[in-house]
């Protein structure tokens, strides 16, 4: 059996072949963990996941969504919305929910829209894009050869945060820093302060464990402490929150806010370098564009699990789970079950019904940004197909070393006008 918790074989990729054995002979199943960890249940069907994630009772957030486990102590130094259950995780998503509905995202399309453009004009400005004559000997003329991921990717989602949430544009580079180096904290490449392999025990009462929570906490107090009126932190600021509790919801708001919507961007155009019938599709056809960012959307699944706690005995899948025992639900798995996507191997942009996993599904806990990330999504493919007829691989691309993010820390690639 595979060992889902080797961050080093996440790094080569994600084993789709494996979650694909478990959901046929092993859909609920207790895997062992090396000490101090405990063990967990790995749960990989999506009818599953989908009765946990509504059965809120039960299958409780307030341990933490990651594979730690954290004392009484840790949880209330960063709790965050994420780490609640109802009815406190209903009281403090109403405080910002009002801002990232669907009526309210739709007035940032046209700032989105002359955003992504904007960046795309600005690709020539990073020292590893070259431009010129031919791709491969294909005799085409100004083909774009960049790194996807710093060029474009990273840069529009934090943008649209900033204006968002009223952050400061000058320090946005340092809030993606911060950002990396805490939702990949597993990976030494990007960390020095790595989560499993060092003692991390000085840092546990900060965000993912690690001193740049800390940092990130700092830099957020600083922000708070500026004038806010309408954007997200004005709200926030007239919540009466504590102070931990303000600490906790900008460093989550700022790492949600910003990291799923630029993996889905990366691991979007690879997947249209992959399968260049579907973006030729996408291209002679824009009334597929919604339909292709919810395809585009399941097939990267920007975040491969959610954790949860038993609070209490329970049966899942004619499976005996105790009081405090640890849950697991891939959502990387449930986005490839045969049982609820026909031929789910497929990138398919015309998929329809295609009721995916990546932002949650059931219960009170989908991601509030859903809205957001859709949206930036959407426009990107929509400004990208105007300007590019395909896309190829200049390079390997290089993965985030993290079972629960499917990062890509580089993609080198060739845009063809």
């Amino acid at each position: 059996m595979v060992d889902l918790t080797d961050l080093d074989m996440w790094a080569r990729g994600v084993p789709y072949d494996e979650f694909a054995r478990l959901r046929r002979e092993d859909p609920v199943a207790w895997l062992p963990e090396e000490a101090p960890n405990s063990g967990f249940w790995s749960i990989h069907r999506y009818s599953d996941i989908v009765a946990a994630s509504r059965d809120v009772a039960t299958f409780s957030s307030s341990r933490g969504v990651s594979f730690e486990e954290p004392t009484d102590e840790d949880m209330a130094a960063r709790t965050t919305i994420i780490d609640l259950d109802p009815p406190d995780h209903t009281k403090l998503r109403k405080v910002v929910s009002g801002a990232f509905s669907q009526r309210a995202v739709a007035l940032y399309a046209d700032f989105v829209e002359k955003l992504t453009d904007y960046v795309l004009n600005e690709i020539g400005n990073y020292d590893s894009v070259v431009t010129g004559a031919g791709a491969g000997g294909s005799g085409e003329a100004d083909v774009v050869v960049t790194e996807f991921v710093e060029s474009v990717a990273k840069q529009v989602p934090i943008r649209v945060l900033a204006r968002i949430m009223g952050l400061p544009e000058a320090d946005l580079d340092l809030f993606i820093d911060l950002g990396d180096r805490l939702i990949a904290n597993t990976d030494p490449d990007i960390t020095d302060v790595v989560w499993g392999r060092d003692d991390t025990d000085a840092y546990r009462m900060y965000p993912f464990r690690s001193p740049y929570g800390k940092q990130l906490w700092d830099l957020g107090r600083k922000v708070i402490q500026s004038p806010h009126a309408d954007d997200v932190l004005g709200r926030v600021m007239n919540a009466g929150l504590t102070e931990t509790e303000l600490d906790n919801f900008f460093s989550i708001m700022v790492i949600a806010g910003n990291e799923t919507t630029r993996i889905a961007i990366a691991q979007g155009v690879l997947a249209f370098a992959q399968f260049p019938d579907q973006w030729e599709r996408l291209r002679a056809d824009q009334t597929l564009l919604d339909s292709a960012t919810d395809e585009v959307m399941r097939w990267t699944c920007p975040t491969h699990f959610m954790r949860r706690t038993a609070a209490q005995d329970t049966v899942l899948n004619g499976k005996q789970l105790k009081q405090g025992d640890k849950v697991i639900l891939w959502y990387v798995s449930g986005n490839r079950d045969e049982d609820e996507f026909t031929d789910p191997d497929a990138f398919d942009i015309s998929r329809d019904p295609n009721r995916h996993l990546s932002f949650g599904r059931g219960g009170p806990h989908l991601c509030l940004g859903v809205h957001l990330a859709r949206l930036e999504v959407k426009i990107v493919l929509a400004a990208l197909a105007k300007r590019f007829k395909r896309f190829e691989l200049a390079g390997e691309p290089s993965r985030i070393r993290s079972n629960f993010t499917n990062g890509l820390k580089t993609l080198p690639v060739r845009m063809i006008p």
